[in-house]
């Protein structure tokens, strides 16, 4: 207990000795505010155990997920299949958390492809101003455009349907508003006093934009990534349902509802168990990106 408490007040310390005192510091604070926020924890541990569950299918998978037996086609839940059976006799809980690892791991990439290429453009748009300005922003006002539905169609459509189609289509479409938003950000950033005195030691423009202004402009950008990867799961899950996302015999939500939406009457288990599990993905990345937003932005504060 006393290292605990010994420990606690190490983390709250008002006067840290180091700079690495003071980060976990606030990284503590940060969560002491975050935790208050109940449903926000919530949609942190749902977020989580989805992910768990994804990244341990092979173990937790009762069936091969892939494997057909018409004899057992369109089954309700039991013991043998958990979630029933689809219309080829497929066990529906195998598929779900497999299909899981491919839209979550869409999701991933997508924001691993977007969150930093958004930060750049809005970065160095906002920073250099001018020429590079009016062209960077120009550019993202085309994307903008168009809706980010539509647009992604466009792109899968002019290549292969596939996962990896899926993924840079929606990507090309989502950066915008990060590039948006950190432009918006730099051009607060870049007036400040800091950057002044930092800009009179020598520093080069890259080296400012890289070292002190990209870092100021991630808590935004964190909170719009993670309040956006509902849309990124319905956009990709969308593409699934057109069919030109996954392709069967791939599980993935989307594709899952799309062929066996003739079911719904029926077999109503088929296409609603899918269509449950989007739901809570989306849910519980909005409810986390309300509580980091409580708690990283300091408007809301």
């Amino acid at each position: 207990m006393s290292d605990s408490v010994s420990t606690r007040d190490w983390l709250l310390s008002d006067t840290p000795a180091s700079r690495a005192q003071a980060r976990w510091g606030r990284r503590y604070q940060l969560w002491l505010a975050f935790r208050r926020n109940w449903l926000a924890v919530a949609g942190l541990a749902i977020v989580l155990l989805m992910l768990v569950v994804a990244l341990a299918a092979p173990l937790l998978a009762t069936h091969d997920p892939g494997v057909q037996n018409l004899a057992n086609r369109l089954q309700p839940p039991s013991a043998a299949h958990w979630l029933g059976t689809d219309e080829l006799g497929r066990d529906t809980w195998s598929r779900l958390i497999y299909g899981g690892r491919v839209t979550l791991g869409m999701v991933v990439a997508v924001v691993v492809l977007v969150a930093p290429l958004g930060l750049v453009v809005g970065c160095v748009a906002g920073y250099a101003g001018g020429f590079w300005d009016r062209v960077l922003m120009r550019v993202t006002d085309v994307f903008l455009a168009f809706p980010r539905l539509i647009l992604a169609l466009a792109f899968v459509a002019a290549m292969k349907p596939g996962v990896e189609s899926a993924v840079i289509a929606i990507a090309l479409t989502a950066w915008p508003p990060y590039a948006r938003l950190a432009r918006a950000e730099t051009l607060t950033i870049r007036n400040t006093d800091y950057i002044a005195a930092v800009r009179m030691t020598g520093a080069a423009p890259w080296r400012i934009i890289w070292k002190h202004v990209a870092p100021m402009c991630l808590p935004s950008l964190t909170v719009r990534v993670t309040l956006d990867m509902s849309s990124i799961i319905l956009t990709a899950a969308g593409l699934g349902f057109l069919g030109l996302g996954a392709q069967p015999p791939i599980p993935e939500w989307g594709t899952m509802i799309a062929t066996a939406r003739r079911f719904i009457l029926e077999q109503w288990w088929v296409p609603v168990i899918p269509g449950v599990a989007i739901f809570m993905a989306s849910l519980a990345f909005n409810l986390l990106g309300d509580g980091l937003r409580d708690v990283l932005d300091p408007k809301q504060r």
